[in-house]
């Protein structure tokens, strides 16, 4: 298997935090890699390193020659003002290319990214689309390696279907390898091949298994097992010696000094596998419901909303009740939002309101929000009045806690409590918000995009948390590991208005596949029926992929027409007519270039009479 990049014994430190050390890592041929780890365990760092964006401390990275790599990053940089077509071709301005290929490589992608509109401009789009075009500038380059940092975030489970093909090998030509930072477990499942994760708990730093996510947890749960018994059989062993050690002087004397060096080894060995049991930490997230057992928290029938003409959802009826687990799907900007706006606003004179419909809900029955735009946050606050508004302590179940105790069980440093927030990761933001809704019980929970940012060990907690919160809960995310495990239904949405119950989101996406598929036959038959004349100037327009194959077909019937002459020469050159085995071969091959000559000829006539008919 080909090596196209080598890591060796990489360190990184941020200040005095150390983030990792001795990362070793060989990227083959073929590689699908995941790379995952707690927040803050280095691995965005490890990626703009990989790319030569910044210097390791220690360590080094050697890649084969002439190897391209292209990276992802979390933000997306524009040009604002340019379109979507624009931006890709810019991508291209440094690779000297020809007008041609460059053309040929936008319009290539342009064709499988799926945008509704490639000349609006990029500061129209949404999160998702914007996201979209990210990614296809990362292919456009055709990097050998392709690095991606968190590359489902913002996408809707649509989006991330649509990546997950494009890293099937979609495209003519894929990247030779991938290395993605991805929390999305099912996206980890579909799309790796190779799962890395960075953590202290492991003695070189990191624990890398060949195969998908699931695999890998296997292969983690049993190392974490071994390292566990490991540490009883050493704390068993330290217990002897400790006892051997502590008998006076005159009894040692008479014991091996090798003996007394290796109980120090031992008992150093000891604390290493001590404190690696106990590097990870998780976060302890816990709703707290208000144990109400009304039976109906929130009753609406006839549930309708549009915005600028359009219709996001009409006629829907939907009850919440303690124990209800709902899930909302549908495309981004298709009403999953709004929806989720109307519910909370329901209790409010004033608040947002849908156009038409009836909603009751039980007396004082509170609703608490998670909004995904984050926009509750001021980044302005510290770390400490984000956690703590009123004072270094908060009240938390009728029980007062210090903030610090408060900011630890969200794995928040005391020495992080004057940092700004804006200053703090996007995981850290979640983690803020996510205390802030532990501190208020709740009949209904409407969680929007919860898991953008939070790390596995982050998502584990919390879908541990939501299968035990006792109330009713709305949840939008694209996690459909976490959907499966949680939404006991969905309501799908499918972008035109019409809103539908399902078991699942596979359900919803089959619904979507059979609706396609009627819209296609809707309109062939349409087509079907329109005048000849009409018919006729529509057929005869070229394709994209026909319109390249037009335009290079020339150019293989003349390298084909060189080649048979080429090929005749050799046939009747003396030395060829004098070796009959020879003689067979050649003019073997030399039909077969007639042959394709002649296919090539054919087939020019058909786009011409196809261009022609324009």
């Amino acid at each position: 298997m080909s090596h196209l990049l080598t890591c060796q014994a990489l360190g990184k430190s941020f200040g005095a935090q150390r983030l990792f050390e001795n990362i070793n890592l060989v990227i083959h041929n073929g590689d699908r890699i995941g790379l995952i780890g707690p927040n803050g365990s280095g691995k965005s760092t490890l990626l703009k390193i990989l790319c030569d964006r910044i210097e390791p401390d220690e360590g080094k990275v050697v890649s084969r020659k002439h190897i391209k790599t292209a990276y992802l990053a979390q933000a997306d940089v524009f040009l604002e003002q340019a379109s979507v077509e624009e931006n890709l071709a810019a991508a291209l301005d440094s690779s000297g290319l020809d007008e041609v290929e460059r053309y040929n490589r936008v319009q290539a992608l342009l064709s499988r990214a799926e945008f509704p509109d490639t000349s609006v401009a990029v500061e129209l789009l949404s999160g998702g689309w914007r996201k979209r075009l990210a990614i296809c500038r990362s292919f456009v380059v055709h990097p050998d390696i392709l690095v991606m940092d968190e590359p489902t975030n913002h996408l809707d489970i649509e989006g991330v279907i649509w990546l997950e093909k494009m890293l099937s090998g979609a495209l003519p030509k894929s990247p030779d390898a991938f290395l993605m930072v991805s929390h999305d477990r099912r996206f980890l499942e579909n799309s790796a091949n190779r799962v890395i994760e960075l953590s202290a708990v492991y003695p070189e730093g990191s624990l890398q298994v060949d195969g998908g996510y699931s695999r890998f947890l296997q292969d983690r749960a049993d190392f974490l097992q071994q390292q566990q018994q490991l540490e009883d059989r050493l704390a068993n062993k330290m217990r002897r010696e400790s006892e051997w050690l502590s008998r006076g002087p005159k009894a040692r004397a008479t014991k091996a000094r090798y003996r007394i060096d290796e109980a120090h080894k031992l008992q150093t060995h000891l604390s290493e596998v001590k404190n690696r049991n106990r590097a990870t930490k998780q976060v302890r997230i816990d709703f707290d419901s208000t144990g109400r057992k009304t039976k109906k928290l929130f009753d609406a029938e006839g549930l309708s909303k549009s915005y600028d003409g359009k219709v996001l959802f009409s006629d829907l009826d939907i009850v919440l009740s303690p124990g209800t687990r709902l899930g909302l799907l549908g495309k981004n900007g298709c009403g999953k939002s709004t929806l989720m706006q109307i519910i909370a606003a329901s209790t409010a004179a004033d608040g947002f309101k849908p156009d038409s419909g009836v909603i009751r809900t039980a007396p004082d029955v509170r609703i608490v929000s998670f909004d995904q735009k984050r926009e509750t946050i001021n980044p302005a606050l510290t770390l400490r009045r984000a956690l703590a508004p009123d004072g270094d302590s908060i009240m938390f179940r009728e029980q007062s806690l210090h903030v610090v105790s408060w900011a630890q069980r969200f794995l928040f440093r005391p020495d992080q409590l004057e940092t700004p927030v804006g200053q703090l990761s996007g995981g850290e933001q979640a983690r803020i918000l996510i205390a802030e809704l532990m501190r208020q019980p709740a009949d209904i929970l409407l969680l929007d995009e919860p898991t953008n940012d939070l790390d596995i060990p982050s998502l584990d907690v919390l879908e541990e948390s939501l299968l035990g919160f006792p109330g009713a809960l709305v949840l939008v995310t694209h996690d459909r590991f976490l959907l499966d495990s949680v939404c006991e239904q969905v309501i799908g949405f499918d972008g035109i208005g019409g809103v539908a119950f399902y078991a699942d989101y596979e359900q919803w996406l089959a619904d979507l596949g059979r609706l396609a598929a009627k819209k296609e036959s809707a309109a062939l038959s349409t087509e079907s029926g329109t005048p000849e004349k009409e018919k006729q100037k529509k057929a005869g327009k070229l394709s994209y992929m026909d319109q390249r194959e037009y335009d290079q077909i020339e150019g293989k019937i003349m390298e084909g027409e060189q080649e048979q002459e080429r090929l005749q020469s050799l046939m009747d050159a003396p030395e060829t007519v004098a070796d009959p085995r020879q003689l067979e071969s050649v003019w073997a091959d030399l039909e077969q270039v007639k042959l394709q000559v002649e296919q090539l000829y054919e087939r020019w006539d058909e786009l011409e009479e196809k261009k022609n008919k324009a």
